[in-house]
């Protein structure tokens, strides 16, 4: 369990701006599962998807997401990471391979989303803050996952369903790699 507590370099929750955070929500919350929802709901609504604004900005750690109030779903699980981390909540990112269209014509792309360990119900559950996808979910259940994307697996689509204790280490490098988020390769192998 104490892989999903660490700092990374890409969830670096000792930054003080995510501290700050953390204790704004720590005091407006009644325990560790109203403040993972809390958490939760600040990422996927108060941080919008960089391709949602149309923005060219890179955020490549969880505190870059919340200075520049946007990231890509990779930035935005590592920052729903982070806030959950800073609380002693183990958190851990799981992917999903989708389609970059409607159809599989354009390729794929990874998706990133949540896993969080409630002590609670002795499980883990995933969710996924990337918002802005029109499905009206925002619930935080205990039973099934609030996923903004069901993979089609005719498609090729694939929900790994899987739980790492940091972002991938390919997906960072292409994130550093990056300078404008609208030339960002995003068709690529995972």
């Amino acid at each position: 369990m104490k892989e999903y507590l660490v700092q990374t370099k890409s969830i670096d929750y000792l930054n003080p701006h995510i501290q700050e955070k953390v204790q704004e929500l720590k005091e407006s919350s009644c325990d560790d599962l109203d403040y993972i929802k809390r958490s939760y709901i600040f990422v996927r609504d108060e941080i919008p998807h960089s391709w949602d604004i149309q923005t060219n900005i890179v955020s490549r750690t969880a505190s870059e997401t919340l200075i520049n109030k946007t990231g890509i779903c990779w930035m935005k699980s590592c920052l729903l990471a982070a806030l959950l981390r800073a609380n002693g909540i183990p958190s851990g990112i799981s992917y999903q391979l989708l389609t970059i269209a409607e159809d599989d014509g354009s390729g794929h792309i990874v998706h990133a989303l949540n896993t969080v360990y409630i002590e609670d119900s002795n499980k883990w559950i995933r969710l996924d803050a990337r918002g802005n996808v029109g499905n009206g979910e925002d619930e935080l259940s205990l039973e099934k996952d609030y996923l903004a994307f069901s993979p089609r697996s005719e498609f090729g689509e694939i929900d790994y369903n899987d739980n790492n204790p940091d972002l991938d280490e390919r997906l960072a490098k292409k994130l550093e790699e990056t300078e404008n988020l609208s030339e960002m390769q995003i068709d690529f192998e995972f």
